[in-house]
């Protein structure tokens, strides 16, 4: 069974080399998650202990989805800083082990990234994602809206420019459309 459990600064700081292991396998298996292959263990763990800081803050989100052994996948829910943005937050870092892909995790963890934005009020979140991969697919199962792709946004692990298509969600209830008055 896979629990999906949200990660404190402290503790995010106690999993950041299994999430290293996590963070390498992603990267060995083709994701665009912002890393070039060979990733080394040493700056896959700096990066997790580097958002400690954020996560305590509560200006990022982490969840990770652990089996009865390791964690098998992670998410993030960074808010948006400025002041006319506070409404939104974009989902980040979506990754699943591959021996635990096809079982849902995914879809869990973006479900908890959902919820937690919802019970926090947020109302817009957003996300990229390479074009055409897998990530892709679970987005626009799970209804999100593709809003336009840029080429050549990302390179993936191995240095190769790729396209990437942005998406968002509307969360919670929705303002009318402003009514045009009639002449």
């Amino acid at each position: 069974m896979t629990e999906i459990v949200p990660v404190s600064g402290p503790a995010l700081v106690t999993y950041a080399d299994e999430l290293a292991t996590l963070l390498i396998e992603a990267v060995e298996g083709g994701a665009s998650v912002g890393f070039l292959a060979p990733l080394d263990r040493a700056t896959a763990a700096a990066w997790w202990r580097q958002r400690a800081a954020a996560v305590e803050d509560g200006s990022h989100q982490v969840w990770i989805a652990r089996d009865a052994e390791r964690a098998v996948g992670t998410i993030g829910l960074v808010k948006a800083p400025l002041p006319n943005a506070r409404h939104r937050a974009e989902v980040s870092k979506l990754m699943v082990r591959p021996s635990a892909r096809g079982r849902g995790v995914g879809r869990a963890l973006l479900a908890a990234a959902e919820g937690s934005a919802t019970d926090e009020g947020l109302t817009l979140l957003v996300l990229d994602t390479e074009t055409g991969s897998d990530a892709e697919r679970l987005y626009r199962s799970a209804g999100w809206t593709p809003c336009g792709s840029v080429p050549d946004y990302a390179a993936d692990p191995h240095g190769t420019l790729r396209a990437t298509t942005f998406y968002y969600r509307t969360l919670g209830p929705q303002e009318a459309s402003p009514q045009v008055p009639s002449q």
